[in-house]
């Protein structure tokens, strides 16, 4: 079932400190492919869409390119403005994509970092193609959490407890394989399709891995949409025991491994 995009806004929203601190960012060799790609360089203008606090908008802005980054969160648009501040090529508003004004701007490059899922897709790849100059690039970024054979991995060890506080939920499960998930390399992966609005897709993947100690690995599932709708009742008690259990079976250090993806296509005509 799709994510109501009223959710986005207060899941997310409630929490924008601990979501800037706890999430992976992404790799340098990421945003390097996507310039190479695209033709990106200090005279190119890029829409974010749902820039969250800026984790991408910061390494976007470093490229010297104009920004300008879209999201619905008040309060995760203001910490963003506040993470970007010094730097004079990026404004951000406030709006969900699909009601923006762009003011009849158009841009050579549409990024979305793990956030165009949360687009209304009957709306959004038509306004996307709408909203970029003939010949301009869509750009998909976002990370899949992977696991590899034998490696422990904190689902593996906590499965017992997601279903004791939380039992018979669908989305318990473990991640998938490292190397199955390397040859999902068409398309724009788990979104709907855009249909001819955008070309073949250029996909690059990036293997990125997180530390945490047992505290640590419960903040980042606290930043997590899958989390945050629990009950608070349900949520913290689940969320201690998988701190304990890292602690005490684990050595109280756990991975949390992801495959960066860049998807890029460009517009069709």
């Amino acid at each position: 079932m799709r994510p109501n995009r009223y959710d986005l806004g207060r899941v997310f929203n409630e929490v924008p400190e601990l979501y800037d601190r706890v999430r992976p960012g992404y790799p340098d060799e990421l945003f390097a492919d996507l310039a190479a790609i695209t033709g990106m360089d200090e005279r190119s203008s890029v829409l974010e869409v749902g820039c969250g606090t800026g984790q991408a908008t910061r390494s976007l802005a470093a490229l010297g390119c104009s920004v300008t980054a879209v999201e619905p969160g008040a309060d995760m648009a203001a910490l963003a403005r506040h993470r970007i501040a010094s730097f004079r090529n990026v404004e951000v508003e406030t709006s969900m994509f699909e009601e923006w004004d762009n003011r009849g701007r158009r841009f050579d490059i549409l990024v979305a970092a793990s956030s165009w899922h949360w687009v209304d897709p009957s709306i959004g790849w038509q306004r996307a193609h709408d909203m970029l100059h003939p010949g301009g690039w869509m750009a998909l970024l976002g990370h899949v959490v992977v696991r590899r054979p034998g490696e422990p991995e904190v689902y593996a060890e906590t499965a017992d407890l997601h279903e004791r506080f939380c039992p018979g939920n669908r989305d318990w499960g473990h991640p998938p394989l490292e190397e199955d998930v390397r040859g999902t390399d068409e398309g724009w992966g788990l979104v709907d399709d855009p249909g001819g609005l955008f070309g073949p897709t250029i996909v690059r993947w990036y293997p990125t891995v997180q530390w945490f100690d047992g505290d640590g690995f419960a903040d980042l599932l606290r930043s997590q949409s899958l989390y945050r709708r629990l009950d608070r009742d349900v949520r913290e008690p689940l969320l201690e025991a998988i701190a304990e259990r890292i602690r005490t079976w684990m050595g109280d250090r756990a991975s949390r491994r992801y495959l960066s993806v860049l998807r890029v296509g460009q517009r069709a005509e």
